[in-house]
């Protein structure tokens, strides 16, 4: 049993949940599961975990880290692999091999995430924090998203801005969030630090008097007219986190989803109207305010559509100079490629991997999910992604709260009657990538890879290399793996995710 065991509990999932929406589909099914968490924070972050390793001088120390769904091994430290060849199928990765630099992996600080953890003991409630932002003892995280305004997992629905055609913002508020996100978003800057901590903020609608179906859901645009008051949204908000909270903003999406009309916020814009509301107002707006050092991303939408928002966007000079780049989510299909597609059109632009969940209420103990997130960061990663950010980053056992009953599933769950805390087989997983490949990483390119298996490679700032490979499949795999010259033998058990890190002697 390696540092991290699973626990006997049985949790028998209690029910389904009817979907709504036509972005976050569900692809798993339901049923009994065993519940391979821990009520309390993992040992492994608190004991005996294999840390990252520390730069030290010549590569050949390595430490293989296992999470496997048929032994018990939750970030398991495991004997490092024997030195040679003993199977035909190889990976090999050249140090030398180069792409893309790694901002780093975070979760979605939400007003429903915020309010679950604060139906916990404040320690238990700290745990969770740690076990995600901690820079020592946690998983890695260092980036976040949260929204401006409500959005489904939300209490509610609020605005900060309420009063009809106020148009001046004299209003504006940053009060609906004071209760519940702003107290989990500072705690976790405090914990990664603040010159570490990149939050990203995103619009799920504007307010209801702005938009021309006069209500946050269903859809609706922003009414012509309304641009410069929305765009001044924005950097009202910008600036009372920055100067009120003390809590600055590292990047803005301009809408979330906004080719859905959802019976949750939501707010549709054309290609066109996106591209012209970034060149003609916000873009102009965030320059006078003097925050053009805040990133804004664009689209912040699924695969499928990435290539046309990319042309309206990034093929307009005029609101591509605004533009760091695009926001993607996994709702839709997985052409993983169509983000190279998209870089290599656009070089100097970034794809940052902003939500994806599992739908369809809480999936406790299903192994499913944890190989959805591998399969998804390491297809988006190999093709450009910069970074990954999760969505909630805890959520109740029926997968909420969240105010139409669109309840998904979270890496933690939280049995708030029991005062339990739950780590899901998809925490392990993220932990796999987030845990060892350190912000400011490099994808190295790798060769020789095997089709049953899903693999990466990254270069960390102090000389490490990281290797991840996944096996989804229902049969051990045997391999070599060769990293700078250095050959060993793996294995690799059915439905498990192995971290090989090299390091220096």
């Amino acid at each position: 049993m390696g540092a991290l065991s699973a626990v006997s509990e049985q949790f028998v999932e209690s029910g389904k949940y009817a979907r709504t929406s036509s972005t976050r589909r569900r692809l798993l099914q339901g049923g009994m599961a065993a519940l391979a968490t821990s009520t309390l924070l993992p040992p492994a972050l608190s004991s005996g975990f294999a840390a990252t390793p520390d730069a030290q001088p010549g590569l050949r120390r390595w430490t293989l880290i296992e999470t496997a769904r048929d032994n018990g091994h939750r970030l398991a430290a495991l004997p490092e692999p024997a030195a040679g060849a003993d199977a035909d199928a190889a990976i090999v990765c050249d140090p030398r091999q180069r792409d893309q630099q790694i901002l780093g992996f975070g979760g979605a600080l939400t007003e429903s995430a915020a309010y679950v953890l604060q139906q916990l003991p404040k320690a238990k409630r700290m745990q969770v924090l740690h076990a995600y932002y901690d820079p020592a003892d946690g998983i890695g995280y260092t980036l976040a998203r949260t929204h401006i305004g409500s959005c489904d997992f939300s209490l509610t629905s609020w605005t900060l801005d309420d009063t009809a055609d106020d148009r001046a913002l004299r209003h504006f508020s940053l009060a609906p969030m004071r209760a519940r996100q702003l107290p989990l978003i500072r705690d976790v800057q405090r914990l990664v630090g603040a010159n570490r901590f990149k939050l990203v903020a995103s619009p799920w609608s504007p307010p209801a008097w702005m938009k021309t179906n006069g209500q946050l859901v269903r859809g609706g645009t922003l009414r012509t007219g309304y641009e410069d008051a929305w765009a001044d949204c924005y950097v009202r908000f910008l600036k009372a986190m920055r100067d009120e909270e003390k809590i600055p903003v590292w990047a803005l999406t301009v809408q979330n989803e906004p080719d859905a009309a959802q019976p949750w916020e939501s707010c549709l814009y054309l290609p066109r109207e996106e591209s012209s509301f970034v060149a003609e107002f916000l873009g102009p707006a965030l320059q006078k305010a003097r925050l053009a050092d805040v990133k804004l991303f664009g689209w912040d939408h699924n695969r499928d559509g990435l290539e046309v928002r990319a042309a309206a966007l990034l093929g307009n000079a005029d609101s591509a100079k605004y533009l760091a780049g695009l926001a993607l989510h996994w709702y839709g299909d997985e052409d993983f490629a169509a983000s190279r597609r998209v870089l290599d059109a656009f070089p100097d632009k970034q794809i940052l991997f902003t939500e994806g969940c599992v739908e369809g209420g809480a999936h406790a103990g299903e192994w499913e999910p944890a190989e959805r997130y591998a399969r998804n960061i390491i297809g988006d990663l190999d093709n450009g992604v910069c970074g990954f950010i999760d969505w909630n980053i805890a959520l109740d056992m029926q997968g909420g709260p969240n105010h139409v009953g669109n309840f998904c599933h979270a890496p933690v769950l939280i049995d708030t009657a029991e005062g339990e805390v739950h780590y899901q087989p998809s925490f392990h997983y993220i932990a796999h990538f987030s845990k060892y490949v350190r912000p400011g990483a490099t994808r190295l390119k790798l060769q020789g890879r095997i089709d049953a298996l899903q693999s990466i490679a990254f270069a960390n700032p102090d000389g490490s290399l990281v290797v991840i490979v996944v096996n989804p499949g229902d049969d051990a795999r045997a391999f070599t793996l060769d990293v700078a010259g250095d050959t060993r033998a793996c294995n690799l058990p059915a439905h498990a995710i192995h971290t090989y890190i090299v390091s220096r002697l």
